[in-house]
């Protein structure tokens, strides 16, 4: 369970890494408005929040997975 946590932590740490950088990246206000104005960047943000949910949920169940392998 501590590795798992571990884990999540790596995760949570490089999304947020990933994040940061995009904002740095992305500073031009016209690609932000149209993006915006379009109503896009909610399904843009969307779809990451799932992406990155589904692959928590697949850590987790592979974890205890492995953990109940581990005590066979």
């Amino acid at each position: 369970m501590n590795n798992l946590k571990k884990l999540i932590l790596f995760f949570v740490f490089a999304c947020m890494q990933v994040i940061v950088k995009a904002q740095a990246v992305a500073t031009d206000a016209n690609a932000n408005d149209l993006m915006r104005s379009n109503g896009r960047i909610f399904l843009v943000m969307t779809i990451v929040v799932f992406i990155v949910a589904g692959l928590l949920v697949y850590v987790y169940s592979l974890d205890k997975k492995i953990s109940k392998l581990e005590k066979k």
